[in-house]
């Protein structure tokens, strides 16, 4: 039978492009599949892939901290900054930063908390976490954290995917891309989010990219239905939608032959059936009626406080026991805020501001922690408590803080790590990373590594150029590492 032209550069890049690329893939090696048996690997693009080397966890929870939290009130105690706050900014704190808040610089702008260190390790909290600070030795902080950009959507693009324009795929995507799915009943990488409203910037920050959609992120809303159109419908017998199914995937299955290089096709099809098994799996599993009175207190669900927050971290820990292999759980809107912008984001009243989103996030972090100390799977788990970027040492409108890519804290806690160590630091006043700087390319790196996949060999072939997670940049920050 006569090929098109399309075919034939498909099947001939295939045959040269793929044999060197399936050596840098999770489990590949030169010649490991057939170049006969190429087109059958994509009939499930989900299957469960090995790693490039023993991995030190096997689940990731992402928690993303939207607005961007004033780690100088949280984590980084600055006993300068508390000396000289109401001055100028020296300038040689400023050297070779843009500031872009406007009218400058403010005025040196202490914290107003009460700082105490915890544990064997020593760690500084202000007294705005207090059920986190119990877990001190737990926790591996970085305190020279560093990115890119000052506004909120491209940083947090940056943080997510790696890039400050929308294309790339997210950390999620690229995790299951390398690894496939542990469950082939749930979903191998979910969003949750607590609040009333869609997380800033929305599913672009755990979109597939580049990459085939059936790895991108799937995502769990808030409340008692979090799966928009999963229920049965009422007029379709079990044994009918089951034949319908199966129709539609022998016609899928006969088309899909005559296109191999068709995995869209293929990938649908997979969407269907997994849709279908959701039906069942996924309602059991954000299905919290079943956990002890204990548990919930222990993630605060009975107070209005914690209640949203500490519901997403409960699922959180379930789908992690189900094997759900990246959890990207981004914090909401809380009440006690009088400004219409409820997230970190405190350009002013920052008291009010974080005293709020502290008491929505403080026990029930510190209630995941426990919780899964507590059932052996802290271990083989990642926490990642992350945000777009820190905020100012100077003040804003009186009261609050400005953005701050220069130098802020992030903090690592699970299997694989050294716990209770503190990574780099910032300068006397909190401002710039003066110390083992750790930008999100060098997180994601680490986060990959702890996942037995190589951030240089997990690549993915596009328009002729290998592509991989960490762009051309990103190093593993080894000191983190066990």
């Amino acid at each position: 039978m006569s090929k098109t032209r399309r075919e034939w550069l498909f099947n001939a890049g295939y045959g040269l492009g793929g044999v060197a690329l399936n050596g840098f893939m999770p489990g590949g090696g030169v010649f490991s599949v057939p170049l006969a048996q190429a087109a059958a690997t994509f009939v499930d693009p989900l299957t469960k892939k090995a790693p490039h080397f023993a991995p030190k966890v096997k689940s990731v929870i992402w928690l993303h901290m939207d607005g961007a939290p004033s780690t100088l009130d949280l984590y980084d105690y600055k006993p300068e900054l508390v000396r000289l706050a109401g001055q100028e900014v020296p300038e040689s704190f400023l050297k070779g930063l843009q500031v872009t808040t406007s009218g400058g610089a403010g005025k040196l702008f202490a914290s107003k908390r009460t700082w105490k260190q915890y544990g064997q390790s020593g760690a500084w909290f202000s007294d705005l976490l207090p059920n986190l600070a119990q877990h001190a030795d737990k926790i591996t902080f970085v305190k020279s954290s560093v990115t890119v950009g000052a506004t909120h959507d491209i940083s947090i693009l940056k943080l997510n995917t790696g890039d400050v324009t929308p294309g790339r795929p997210s950390l999620g995507a690229w995790i299951t891309y390398a690894l496939g799915s542990a469950n082939p009943d749930l979903p191998p990488y979910v969003v949750l989010y607590s609040g009333k409203r869609e997380p800033r910037g929305g599913s672009v920050n755990w979109s597939s990219g580049f990459l085939p959609a059936v790895y991108q992120g799937t995502a769990f809303r808030p409340g008692a239905s979090p799966i928009l159109n999963l229920d049965k419908p009422e007029l379709i017998a079990a044994a009918q939608q089951r034949d319908n199914l199966d129709l539609l995937r022998k016609l899928n299955e006969h088309k899909s032959g005559e296109q191999p290089s068709d995995t869209e096709l293929q990938a649908r099809t997979r969407s269907y059936e997994l849709a279908y098994r959701m039906e069942t799996s996924a309602p059991e599993a954000v299905d919290l009626s079943k956990e002890t009175a204990a548990t919930k207190a222990l993630y605060g669900l009975d107070n209005d406080a914690t209640k949203d927050y500490g519901t997403a971290l409960l699922r959180a820990r379930r789908l992690v026991e189900r094997g759900v292999r990246f959890i990207q759980v981004v914090s909401g809107s809380v009440d006690g805020i009088s400004d219409d912008n409820k997230n970190w984001d405190a350009h002013r009243k920052l008291e009010e501001n974080h005293g709020a989103n502290t008491r929505a996030i403080d026990k029930p972090i510190a209630g995941l922690l426990a919780d899964l100390a507590s059932r052996g799977l802290l271990d083989e788990t990642l926490i990642v408590w992350t945000s777009e970027f820190g905020r100012t040492s100077y003040g804003q409108s009186g009261d609050g803080r400005d953005h701050n890519p220069w130098g802020y804290t992030q903090w690592l806690a699970g299997g694989g790590l050294k716990h209770g160590l503190t990574y780099g630091a910032t300068d006397e006043i909190g401002l710039k990373t003066v110390e083992n700087p750790v930008d999100t390319y060098d997180l994601h790196a680490t986060v990959l590594q702890l996942l037995g996949l190589d951030h240089l060999k997990t690549v993915y072939l596009r328009a002729g150029r290998a592509e991989r997670p960490t762009v051309v940049y990103g190093k593993v920050v080894g000191d983190l590492l066990a």
